[in-house]
């Protein structure tokens, strides 16, 4: 079959027709189609090849929904601070976890470690800080009358610092019971204080929200900003090796607060866009936006450098980031988002890997020790651990195929190292659930097999990826910031798949049909030349960019007693499309062809050939350029009545025209047989024409009396001419001499 497209290029609208008459391939080979897809024990790299991700082990689930915030001690415990119950849990480095504060607040959303190793809990809304004892004992440590605590962090010294909101103050506290207004550190004019962190130097970094700032306060507490997003909130901040400030960035949709189609063939004379669900559209795609382009960004992470330069390192418009943590090795970041509960790997050039995914709603933190990473979710809120054990068996599910009707499947065949294999499942439902069939038998020989699963509108495919019996349990490198390098040469991995299908073939539709105005006749414009050499290469000229010998739509020209039809069609298995025109008279039985075998959707009629009278005509439209003979389908769509008018109105003057003084009166009658006067004009003596109404105001009758009264300047003869114009354009007239 073929598929058949509109492009709008400026003022041009293009048909292109893309070929289908063998089987459409539906190909997944880049790495934004298989970010589509759900992975499970593996990673997706930077160039959307897919292999065995690194091992996440579920240590702690805290029976609640959400975690905020997180702190690891120097003996290797981590705190979790949780929500909506204000909780905090506490679990050791054996992956051991329990209950160890229950405070009034309703959230937790800032924990931290202090000098001496003392636990500080800041909690929301209504904040306070906690100093958390091991035994569970929990007292107020500082008391700031502020709505919400968004974040610690402990300087050098030992004092520590809190981010507050509503009023974007951050406070200095070096012991318990401290009074606000003598602990104030600095009063920013922003919102509230999302994030703080602090260097080895002794620097402070607060991000904000409101304006999205970055401030860095040296130790001796002077502000300077060192970043303006053009996002609302800087959500979190952290430190790289070399000294970097990497910030998590949101937009105005993202706002995760700590508080609580179809491909068709058309053909049509308007401007429509291109098709956006294509499986093997030849299109050129739009260029990619810069990731300095924010305009329609959620979440975006930069890389403060130490010389106070600043870059974009991601962005996405469609994810939002949760959490980052800085690359040991001072390439990029880690960062957890609430796509799939994911967390990616993005280096300081911009190469982002999918390194997991996680069964969770969000990854709300991430911290890092030695060699060992902790994440923590929400939508459930658990505690996990990766790092670089990579797992031995991992699985990929691609996104679902939507045939847009039945299909017969064909082959399928794959690109892969190592032991991949494939296995495929259909069914009727756009998600796939136990209507669809199981999971086919599995398919090992990457060159290709038949598609076992039935025939349906859906299909996906599932690959599985196993360590080879003698390679071991696989080490991944976190040293290369997790892109291609750091993945075993003898670890499997899959680059692309492809399958093979015939969709049912479907009748052509006409859509609507457009009745232009009488008069009004359509020619069509010559097609755009193409290179010979392409149009004889055998290639799609698509390919090339360039349309194959397209239609530029109609132009519009005055055709005396034309009726000019356009209409849209679409072909859902995206088939090119044969037209043929048929007429009756309202008053007749049978249909009469007027023209077939048309590849152009518009019609101008010669009226002049017709009797006067109405019509109705009939449009078919069947698929035959691109299916075998006797097996196309074909539909059809009647018109209005039209009417075809080509008798001008019979215009005669009344009486004789009365002269009184310098004024003539003169009275015409005009009529018309098949429809009704639209309007009327006069000329004295051959000059300009000037509009008349009727006797009773409105020309709209078949027969109506018009009343003229000119002025006679001058003793001699004057040539009166009225003249008439039906609804279709058809004009009479009638003059009168007029002596003064």
């Amino acid at each position: 079959m073929k598929r058949f497209y509109i492009l709008i290029a400026y003022i041009f609208l293009f048909v292109f027709t893309v070929s289908a008459s063998e089987p459409e391939i539906w190909s997944i080979n880049t790495r934004a189609e298989v970010l589509k897809g759900d992975a499970k024990g593996v990673s997706i790299t930077n160039t959307g090849a897919i292999t065995l991700a690194p091992k996440l082990t579920e240590v702690f689930k805290t029976e609640q929904s959400y975690v905020w915030s997180s702190a690891i001690d120097a003996s290797g415990n981590v705190y979790l601070g949780t929500g909506s119950d204000g909780r905090i849990f506490r679990v050791d480095s054996s992956g051991n976890g329990k209950l160890l504060a229950d405070l009034a607040e309703l959230n937790v959303s800032a924990l931290a470690i202090g000098r001496d190793g003392a636990l500080y809990a800041g909690t929301s809304p209504d904040g306070k800080v906690y100093r958390v004892e091991q035994s569970g004992n929990a007292v107020v440590f500082f008391e700031p009358k502020e709505k919400y605590i968004w974040s610690l962090a402990v300087l050098n010294d030992g004092a520590l610092v809190i981010g507050t909101g509503e009023n974007g103050k951050i406070y200095r506290v070096n012991s318990a019971n401290a009074k606000p207004e003598t602990s104030l550190l600095f009063d920013t004019s922003e919102t509230h204080i999302i994030s703080l962190t602090t260097d080895k130097q002794g620097n402070l970094y607060a991000g904000t929200d409101g304006n999205g700032l970055v401030l860095r306060l040296a130790p001796d507490g002077k502000p300077f900003a060192l970043l303006d997003s053009s996002l609302r909130e800087i959500h979190d901040l952290t430190v790289g090796s070399d000294g970097s400030i990497y910030a998590l960035a949101l937009g105005d949709s993202a706002s995760p607060s700590k508080t609580t189609t179809s491909t068709v063939t058309t053909t049509t004379t308007e401007a429509l866009p291109p098709p956006t669900d294509s499986t093997n559209s030849l299109l050129p795609e739009p260029p990619p936006k810069s990731r300095y382009d924010l305009s329609a960004a959620k979440s975006a992470v930069y890389r403060i450098l130490p010389d106070g330069g600043s870059d974009v390192i991601w962005n996405s418009p469609t994810v939002t980031a949760f959490s980052i943590q800085a690359n040991q090795t001072g390439n990029g970041v880690f960062v957890g988002t609430s796509d799939k509960g994911r967390i990616y790997s993005v280096g300081n050039d911009g190469r982002e890997t999918l390194v997991l995914q996680s069964n969770e709603g969000q990854i709300s933190t991430i911290k890092t020790v030695g060699q060992s990473f902790y994440a923590t979710s929400s939508n459930q809120a658990k505690l996990y651990r990766f790092g670089a054990e990579s797992v031995a068996e991992g699985s990929y599910e691609s996104s679902v195929l939507n045939a847009k009707t039945s299909a017969a499947w064909g082959r399928i065949w794959w690109r892969a190292n190592g032991n991949v294999t494939v296995q495929t499942r259909s069914g009727n439902t756009e998600k796939p659930n136990e209507t669809w069939s199981d999971w086919s038998a599995t398919l090992t020989d990457q060159k290709g097999a038949q598609v076992q699963s039935p025939k349906a509108r859906f299909l996906q495919w599932r690959a599985t990826f196993k360590n080879s019996a003698n390679a071991g349990q696989q080490q991944i490198s976190f040293n290369s910031g997790l892109n291609n390098s750091i993945f075993s040469n003898s670890s499997p991995m899959l680059y692309e798949v492809n399958v093979s299908y015939l969709a049912r073939n479907i009748a052509p539709e006409i859509l609507s049909i457009q009745i232009l105005p009488a008069n009004v006749g359509l020619v069509a414009n010559p097609p755009i030349q193409l290179d010979p050499n392409i149009e004889n290469s055998g290639i799609d000229p698509i390919a090339f960019g360039l349309p194959p010998a397209a239609n530029i739509p109609p132009r519009r020209i005055f055709q005396r007693g034309a009726r000019a039809l356009q209409w849209t069609a679409e072909d859902r298995n995206g088939d090119r499309i044969e037209y043929a025109v048929y007429f009756r008279e309202t008053s007749e039985t049978d249909f009469k062809l007027l023209r077939e075998n048309m590849r152009e959707n518009f019609i101008s009629i010669d009226g002049l050939a017709f009797a006067d009278g109405l019509y109705i005509f009939k449009i078919t439209a069947n698929d035959s350029p691109s299916n075998p003979l006797k097996q196309f389908l074909s539909s059809e769509k009647l018109s209005e009545p039209v009417e075809i008018d080509n008798a001008a109105p019979t215009v005669a003057a009344i009486g004789t025209p009365q002269v009184v003084g310098d004024r003539a009166r003169i009275a015409f009658e005009a009529s018309d047989s098949s429809s009704y006067l639209q309007n009327a004009e006069f000329s004295v003596n051959g000059g300009e024409w000037q509009a008349v109404y009727s006797d009773d105001g409105i020309s709209d009758g078949q027969k109506e009396r018009y009343s003229l009264e000119v002025p006679l300047k001058n003793a001699g003869e004057y040539t009166i001419t009225l003249r008439v114009y039906d609804a279709n354009g058809n004009v009479g007239n009638a003059r009168i001499l007029v002596r003064k």
